[in-house]
């Protein structure tokens, strides 16, 4: 019987083992780890951060915080500044919303 007329060989007979390797669970936020260059956010520029994230306006921030709006807006500018610094630019909310995340200082569970 030629080559072209042969039949082929069933799957359990050609095919190698397959053998499959565990990796763990999947996790959809990188590790800290991937993100080595943090910036040097103060302990205020995080508070304020995390309040802006949970709060729907600056001007909301800045009542809870007992902080004028300009001081409000002055902790964001440098918040993102530093960011930027480091090679991480978040010029929206939703960026400095991931950075936050990235970073460890909020969990999905928080938003």
């Amino acid at each position: 019987m030629s080559a072209l007329l042969e039949p082929l060989p069933s799957a359990h007979e050609s095919a190698a083992p397959v053998t499959r390797r565990s990796r763990g669970p999947i996790s959809l936020v990188p590790p800290a780890s991937a993100f080595p260059t943090r910036p040097g956010l103060t302990e205020r520029e995080i508070e304020v951060l995390l309040c802006w994230i949970r709060q729907d306006s600056k001007t909301e921030v800045a009542k809870s915080l007992f902080l004028s709006l300009g001081t409000v807006n002055t902790h964001l500018t440098r918040i993102r500044a530093k960011y930027t610094s480091v090679g991480r630019p978040a010029p929206t909310k939703a960026g400095l919303v991931a950075r936050a995340l990235q970073d460890g200082l909020i969990d999905i569970e928080d938003l």
